[in-house]
C-alpha cells in the first residue's frame, strides 16, 4: 500500500433507498413488457408514447419493447425531422469550426421538425380509430399526447462513452467516425441544451421513466416513484455516482484509494459532483434505477439549491467537486479560464470556471504553477507560447510561470484569468465553478493525447483573458493558502480556505475529533472527507437516516436539509478528522 492505509472502503456505487414505492419497478425488458401490455392491451384505441433523450438506442426500443407489444401502427418521429443541411444552416453559428468550443443554442426542440410532417403525423395519430398505436423517438410528446407515455433516459456520461465506442452521433447527423471532441461540442453546446429544456417539462408528466443506460438491462420505474424518489433525495445527503477517466497525464492514486481497475494504464479524472454528467442511483427494493442526476437539478431545484442559489443561478448547479491525479504521472497542461465577460459573449455561459486546487496528498516533488513571474512582458511570453505551438522550442515555463511548492492539505485558489496548472506527484480535489470544459490550454509540454492527435491549444482565446497583475507577490499572498480560523470548541475548529474574493464559493475546513454541527443556512452545502478513514451524517430531529461517508468521497446536503452533525465514525472514532464543505456565497 502506497497511499492507503488498510483497504479501500471509497463506494463506488452509492444509492439512494426509497420508501414506500414497492412493486413500483422492474428490471429486463420481459418484465417491463409485461407490464406495459397491461396498460395498453384492450380492443379501444390506445396511443403509446416513448419519447427519448439524445443517445437512446431506438433500434433496441424497437426490436425490444415496442414489436412485442404488436401495435397495429409505429410512428418514428425522426422521420419527421429536418435534413442535416437545415439542420446546419440553422445551428451554424452555435456549432462553429472550433474542435472543443461552440456557442450555448437557445433553440426548443420543436423547430427540428418540419412543421408540415409533424402537423400531418399528428392529425394522422388522432383520426385513428383502433388498435394500439406506437409513437416514439426524440419529441413523441410532440406528436401525441398519448394514453400512456414513457419518457426514455440516459446519463451524459454513458452518452459520452457511445460516442468513445462508435456507437453514437449527434442526432439525426451520420457522424459515427467524426473526432469524439467535435461529437461531445456539438452535443454539450446544443443538443442536451435542448433536450433539457424540452424534458424538464415532460418528466412530471411521464407513467413511466425508462433507464436505457446500460445496453439490453433496462429499469423501468413509475413517473410516481420517480418524482417521489427525487422528493425524498432533497431531503437528505446523497453521492452521485463518480466517474473515473484515464488521460495523457493521469497517475496512480486513484487506483489503489478508489479500488479501481489495475490493468488501466492510469486514472487522470474523477468526477463525482458534477451533476449535468454523473448519475443518480434511486433504489426501489431490489431494482436500483440510474437516472441523470441533472434530473434533480432540473425537477428539485429550490429544495436542493436553496432560494437564493436558485434565484441566482435558475436550475444549475454551480458547485463541482472533482479529483486529478498526477501521482506518479505527468504535469497538468498549462492553462487558463475565461473572464466573466469573455465566456458570456464567447460562448454565451451565464458564469464561468472559478476553482480552486486542495491537495489531498502530494509526492515528495509536488508543485502548482500558478499566476506569472514578476517582471514578465506579456508580449515576450505569447511569443514564447507561440514559437512552442509551432513546434520550433519548448516553452520556458521556468522563466515565466510561478511554481509553488505544495503540501498535503494546502489549498491554492485560482480565479479565472490566472495562469495555472498542477505538476507530477499531485492529488488534487478540485473544487470549482461548474462551467467545466472552459479551459484554454497554453502549453502541454509536447505531448499528444491518448487518440494519437495534438490536443487542443487555445492561444487566441488565453491571450485574451490572462491577468498580468496575478505575478509572484501577489499569488503568493493572495492564491497560496489563504487560510483564516473562524471558531474553535471541544475537539473541533473551523477555518475559512478560500476562495477568493473574485469567486463565488466559500469553503471552509473543519478539523474534529467529536461531533461538529452544521447548517445549510438555506445553501446547498457540498463537502469531502479529506482526512479520516470514515464518518457519520446525522440529523438532530431524526429527520434522515444516518449516512456514512468514507475518505475522499463528495456527498451533498441539500439546502432545505438545515441543521446536520458531523462526527468520527467506525475506524475513525477518537482520531481527528477532516472535511472541506464548499457553499455559495450569500
Amino acid at each position: 500500500m502506497k497511499y492507503l492505509a488498510g483497504n479501500s472502503n471509497y463506494d463506488k456505487f452509492p444509492c439512494v433507498e426509497i420508501k414506500g414505492f414497492a412493486n413500483q419497478a422492474w428490471q429486463d425488458w420481459a418484465a417491463i413488457v409485461v407490464q406495459v401490455k397491461q396498460r395498453v392491451s384492450g380492443n379501444q384505441k390506445h396511443v403509446l408514447v416513448v419519447d427519448t433523450y439524445h443517445g437512446v438506442d431506438h433500434n433496441e426500443l424497437l426490436d425490444q419493447l415496442i414489436m412485442p407489444l404488436k401495435p397495429s401502427h409505429i410512428v418514428f418521429t425522426d422521420e419527421a425531422k429536418y435534413g442535416e443541411e437545415h439542420i446546419f444552416e440553422m445551428l451554424e453559428r452555435n456549432i462553429t469550426n472550433d474542435r472543443v468550443f461552440g456557442v450555448i443554442a437557445p433553440h426548443k426542440l420543436h423547430e427540428f421538425f418540419d412543421a408540415e410532417k409533424l402537423a400531418e403525423t399528428r392529425h394522422q395519430i388522432e383520426n385513428a380509430t383502433d388498435g394500439l398505436i406506437v409513437v416514439y423517438g426524440h419529441g413523441a410528446r410532440l406528436f401525441a399526447d398519448g394514453d400512456t407515455f414513457i419518457y426514455a433516459d440516459l446519463a451524459r456520461w454513458e452518452i459520452q462513452q457511445r460516442f468513445r465506442r462508435g456507437e453514437l452521433g449527434n442526432w439525426g447527423v451520420e457522424n459515427t467516425d467524426e473526432d469524439v471532441l467535435r461529437r461531445y461540442k456539438r452535443a454539450f453546446f446544443i443538443e442536451w441544451r435542448v433536450f433539457d429544456r424540452y424534458k424538464t417539462k415532460l418528466l412530471p408528466q411521464a407513467d413511466f421513466l425508462l433507464d436505457t443506460n446500460a445496453a439490453f438491462m433496462p429499469k423501468m420505474v413509475t413517473g410516481e416513484a420517480f418524482m417521489a424518489g427525487l422528493e425524498q433525495t432533497v431531503q437528505q445527503p446523497f453521492r452521485l455516482v463518480p466517474f473515473f477517466d484515464p488521460g495523457v497525464w493521469g497517475g496512480q492514486w486513484m487506483k489503489e484509494v478508489c479500488a479501481l481497475d489495475e490493468s488501466k494504464p492510469n486514472y487522470a479524472w474523477c468526477f463525482d459532483c458534477v451533476p449535468e454528467e454523473n448519475s443518480l442511483l434511486l433504489k426501489y427494493d431490489d431494482v436500483t434505477v440510474e437516472v441523470p442526476s441533472q434530473d434533480l437539478v432540473l425537477l428539485q431545484p429550490k429544495r436542493l439549491l436553496g432560494e437564493e442559489v436558485h434565484a441566482r443561478f435558475g436550475a444549475e448547479f454551480p458547485i463541482r467537486f472533482d479529483f486529478l491525479d498526477t501521482m506518479e504521472g505527468q504535469h497538468l497542461s498549462l492553462q487558463v479560464h475565461p473572464l466573466t465577460e469573455y465566456i458570456q459573449q464567447e460562448f454565451g455561459m451565464h458564469y464561468t470556471q472559478d476553482e480552486s486546487y486542495y491537495m489531498l496528498d502530494v509526492g515528495d516533488d509536488a508543485s502548482v504553477y500558478l499566476g506569472t513571474k514578476t517582471g514578465t512582458k506579456p508580449d515576450e511570453m505569447m511569443a514564447d507560447l507561440e514559437a512552442a505551438q509551432r513546434g520550433e522550442k519548448p516553452f520556458d515555463d521556468e522563466r515565466f510561470i510561478n511554481q509553488f511548492p505544495a503540501k498535503k492539505h494546502d489549498h491554492f485558489l485560482i480565479p479565472a484569468g490566472t495562469v495555472h496548472c498542477s505538476g507530477s506527484n499531485s492529488m488534487v480535489l478540485e473544487i470549482s465553478a461548474t462551467p467545466y470544459i472552459f479551459t484554454f490550454k497554453l502549453w502541454d509540454w509536447e505531448r499528444l493525447g491518448l487518440d494519437g492527435q495534438p490536443r487542443p491549444v487555445h492561444l487566441d482565446h488565453g491571450k485574451e483573458v490572462i491577468d498580468w497583475d496575478r505575478n509572484t507577490e501577489w499569488c503568493a499572498e493572495h492564491l497560496v493558502n489563504a487560510i483564516t480560523p473562524i471558531a474553535e470548541g471541544e475537539g473541533w475548529r473551523e477555518e475559512k480556505t478560500g476562495l477568493h474574493e473574485r469567486e463565488f464559493i466559500e469553503t471552509r475546513r473543519h478539523w474534529f475529533s467529536q461531533p461538529v454541527r452544521h447548517n445549510t443556512e438555506g445553501n446547498v452545502n457540498v463537502l469531502n472527507l479529506v482526512e479520516g478513514k470514515e464518518a457519520l451524517v446525522l440529523s438532530p430531529g431524526n429527520l434522515f437516516v444516518p449516512f456514512v461517508v468514507h475518505y475522499a468521497e463528495t456527498f451533498v446536503i441539500p439546502a432545505q436539509v438545515g441543521e446536520y452533525i458531523i462526527q468520527p465514525h467506525g475506524a475513525s472514532e477518537g482520531t481527528e478528522i477532516a472535511t472541506i464543505k464548499a457553499y455559495v456565497r450569500g
